[in-house]
Parts: C-alpha cells; structure tokens; sequence
C-alpha cells in the first residue's frame, strides 16, 4: 500500500482510507471488525469516520475494533463535525459549544484519547469563521485533536480559514476532503488550484460515485433500482444527484474498463490515485468481499493511452452528477464543460 504525506503536514497515510459509514448500520459488527483487520494486513492505516453516521454508532464500532485488534497506536484516525446530533438549536454546526460537547462524545464512543485528524464536515455560514477555528486550535492545543481539516469547502472559504490562521497563529488546515469521482470531476476546476498553492491535502469521498462507478447499474437503473443498493434505498435522492445522464457514462466508463481488462471499480479508484494532488481516496465497503475487490485498485497502474479515454467519455473539470449537492454552496448547472 503506497503511503503519502498530507499537505505540508508531518502525517503520513495510506493512500486508500477506510471508511465507515456502514458500521453500526448495514454492516454488522462482526464483520467491520473482520474489515478493519483486513484493513490493517493490507496496509490501510487511514480510518475514517464521522459523529452523524448512524448517529454515532459507527465511531461506536469503530472504537470497539481499535480497542479489540490493538490497533490505536498504529491508525490514523479521522472524524468529523457538524451536522445535527439533537433536537436542540446548539446541536449541530461549527460553534464552540457544539464542537466542544461532541468531541468530547466522540472521544468516548471512539475509546480514544485523541483524534488524529478531525474535519468541519461542511461549512457553518451562520458561525463566526474566528470562532471555529480558535476551538479547533484550543483543541490541538489541549491534545484532543491532532490536525483540523476541511469537507466540501469552496476554495473561498478554505483561503479565508487559512489567512486567519496566518494572521491569529492559529494551527492551519491541513487537507480538503471533497467528492471527486469520475462522474464529477469539478474540484479540477478551481479547488484544486488552491489546495497546490497553498500545499494542502486533497482526500476523496465517494470515488465511486456512491456504487454508480461498479458496472453493476444499467441505464434503465432509474426506473428500476437494483433491490438493495443504494440507488434503491436512497432513490429519491439519487434521482436528483444521479439521472440517466450520470449512469450513461458510467455505463460508458465501464464498458472502456472491461475493454482494458479491468474490473470498472478498479478503474474508479485508480484513476482518482493517478490524479495529481489526490492525497488518498476514502472507500466505503459495507461487506468484506467488497472491501477485497477495493484493496486490489491499489495495485493497477493505467497507462496514458487508457486515461486519454477517459478524459473523452468525462473531460476536466465536468460534472455529469452532483455530489456537491449537500454542501449548501454549490450553484450550477451540471454540463461536459463543467
């Protein structure tokens, strides 16, 4: 498993993360502990969860998995705040109280001293930018947190939060973690400009597409989900983020991977380790098998010619889905130029 160093920061990761969101939900508990040791063997140090999945029951299982391979002192561990963990007008967001009370929840159901690196989910427009970061930089301080990172940020903001830093002494963020998957390639456009400059991580969510990137969906998928995916589940929600335009070419996309005697997730994944500035990708397996088949994009490496085409089917910087659409920020239409 090829590591990498985050930004301008002293930590190293592996360049695929685990990620968790199953756990505590779909996936039983027996088997994300079998996946975190699977995790470990493979060379994935790179954990990443948040307090809303499954409403703090997958930093539950997370926790329990670390205590019972052993495994703190050898996981980078990743969490994140923001959205709502109550009914209460102070129990979402980036204010103090709400960032101050949930790290120290998530600390408990983590079984963990400390967070190696915790991320603003997404951006709190309503807070004081100084306000968030001056908690954030008293929780490094205090060793609760070890870096601060950013989610689904424009670049406005990650420039904003990094000149306060400047200006306070504050601790600066170290990374973005933003969608970017072959079906909505927009951070090219101007995010990831910033994050080269400013000598910043880049970590991806959702690399493939929320499954739509697996060569399991044919194009009449939104008409007829697949039982139990998560275009089935989640239909409602995916008919706006998806359409018929984003399963065409992924449909395209995995058709290009077989020609090349590829798996289509193997192609997702490592085509997104190709790009220039990926720090690492986050998968989300919700069974061991699929975890097995991500570990192996590790090992593909693409040629020129291969990733030619698929800048023809998917150019720079286009979006033919929209994984922006819970940010709160993005305004736009979706079109092969971008």
């Amino acid at each position: 498993m090829q590591v990498a160093r985050i930004g301008r920061s002293g930590l190293s990761v592996s360049r695929l993360a685990l990620g968790s969101m199953y756990f505590g939900g779909k996936t039983p508990e027996r088997e994300a502990v079998q996946m975190m040791d699977t995790a470990l063997e493979a060379g994935i140090f790179f954990w990443d969860t948040s307090n809303m999945y499954n409403a703090g029951r997958s930093e539950e299982v997370v926790g329990r998995g670390l205590r019972e391979l052993a495994a703190r002192d050898r996981v980078v561990l990743a969490s994140k705040v923001f959205y709502p963990m109550g009914a209460g007008p102070n129990d979402r967001g980036a204010g103090r109280r709400h960032i101050l009370r949930e790290l120290d929840a998530q600390l408990r159901r983590l079984q963990t001293d400390w967070i190696d690196l915790y991320y603003l989910h997404r951006c709190d427009f309503e807070t004081p930018l100084d306000e968030t970061i001056a908690t954030l930089d008293a929780c490094i301080r205090a060793g609760k947190i070890r870096y601060w990172a950013t989610s689904t940020f424009p670049s406005w903001r990650m420039a904003e939060a990094w000149w306060r830093c400047e200006q306070r002494g504050w601790s600066h963020p170290i990374c973005e973690q933003a969608p970017y998957n072959l079906l909505d390639r927009r951070v090219e456009s101007e995010r990831l400009a910033f994050l080269r400059e400013y000598d910043w991580g880049l970590v991806c969510w959702s690399p493939l597409a929320a499954g739509l990137l697996s060569g399991k969906y044919g194009i009449d998928a939104m008409e007829t989900p697949p039982a139990g995916t998560r275009l089935s589940d989640l239909h409602q929600r995916y008919q706006s983020r998806v359409g018929t335009l984003g399963l065409s070419k992924a449909e395209e996309l995995a058709r290009l991977a077989r020609r090349a005697g590829l798996d289509p997730i193997h192609l997702a994944i490592a085509w997104l380790l190709h790009q220039d500035g990926v720090t690492a990708a986050v998968i989300g397996p919700r069974t061991p098998e699929h975890l097995q088949t991500y570990i192996g994009a590790a090992d593909v490496t693409l040629d020129r010619s291969l990733l030619n085409d698929v800048d023809a089917i998917v150019p720079p910087g286009s979006a033919f889905a929209d994984f922006h659409d819970t940010s709160g920020w993005y305004v736009g239409t979706l079109s092969h130029a971008g």
